[in-house]
């Protein structure tokens, strides 16, 4: 069963791209084209304003939440071609860090699983995808791009769980994780990409999607050696991928639905996937027994409405 909590009037003069609730489910942070991102605090169900933040020079695509291990930071990604880190302190967000090396639109921004440390993946219409990593002893920024990741452009990021390699020898004692993290282009093209040493390298190249990939969510880990990637594309599908060691990829078809969608995202323990579209609908999906996804709920945008299936 799916029931609405709460409608929020955001202020925004422009349209909502995204809308993000920090890890302890207290604020939510919402973009615009407005140029604007606005940040609010929604305990105990209200809904009060915190913070409006200006610093972008055009539509502001995406946000992203750092673990709060790392204080409040709030990541935006803009068609300005920058990535701002804001920075919380005594209830007002400032600029903590600015990143402007992309040569067009930065698409999608997410922070990487606490365990790497602070760590932003950045995906851009220039073809290429940054990983900005944070050095404490320097308090410095360390950037690696990884070059023509996707021809035209990348439209999404997505990082994978810490978790250790199947393949770990265990006998020479605890192994390093491994980061991963799977990307969508234009190209119409899912990615997989490794660090290796100190460069990043293509591990999988997953092709059935026949336009552009305007998502990809790698689902949370429960415990089990087991990865599944959710992607959407503008050729209407949502697709499924599943490996049970990170090399061997199979795709199933979710769903084609009556348009193009936009947006797939994971229930923290993995086993809802939520998607949206140009349908103006939210629907839930859940894995049954025998393997097959199933249709849950959906939720008809800005109207309340719910059916339950």
């Amino acid at each position: 069963m799916v029931s609405i909590l709460n409608s929020i009037d955001t202020g925004h003069e422009d349209m909502v791209h995204d809308a993000e609730v920090d890890y302890y489910g207290l604020r939510l942070a919402t973009c615009s084209s407005d140029n604007s991102v606005k940040v609010y605090d929604i305990k105990n169900g209200g809904t009060a304003l915190l913070d409006d933040l200006k610093g972008h020079f055009g539509p502001v695509w995406q946000i992203a939440w750092s673990h709060p291990k790392f204080g409040n930071l709030l990541a935006s990604c803009s068609y300005d071609r920058k990535v701002i880190i804001w920075k919380e302190q005594n209830g007002k967000f400032s600029k903590y860090y600015e990143y402007a090396n992309h040569d067009s639109s930065v698409n999608s921004v997410q922070f990487a699983p606490p365990e790497y440390g602070l760590v932003l993946a950045c995906g851009s219409s220039d073809g290429s995808i940054s990983i900005l990593t944070y050095i404490a002893e320097t308090h410095n920024w360390d950037a690696k791009k990884i070059q023509n990741a996707h021809a035209i452009g990348c439209n999404a990021v997505s990082w994978a769980p810490a978790i250790t390699p199947i393949t770990s020898d265990y006998s020479q004692g605890e192994q390093k994780l491994v980061k991963r993290l799977v990307s969508g282009g234009c190209d119409n093209l899912v990615k997989i990409w490794r660090e290796e040493d100190d460069r990043w390298v293509e591990e999988n190249k997953l092709e059935v999607h026949s336009d552009w990939v305007r998502d990809v969510a790698w689902a949370p880990s429960v415990g089990l050696h087991h990865h599944t990637i959710a992607s959407c594309s503008q050729d209407r599908r949502v697709i499924i991928w599943t490996s049970d060691d990170g090399t061997n990829w199979n795709s199933t078809v979710l769903q084609t639905f009556d348009d193009v969608v936009w947006n797939v995202s994971w229930s923290l323990n993995g086993n809802i996937l939520a998607v949206s579209g140009g349908d103006n609908k939210i629907t839930l999906w859940k894995q049954n027994l025998q393997g097959n996804w199933q249709c849950v709920s959906d939720v008809v945008k800005g109207q309340g409405q719910i059916n339950n299936q």
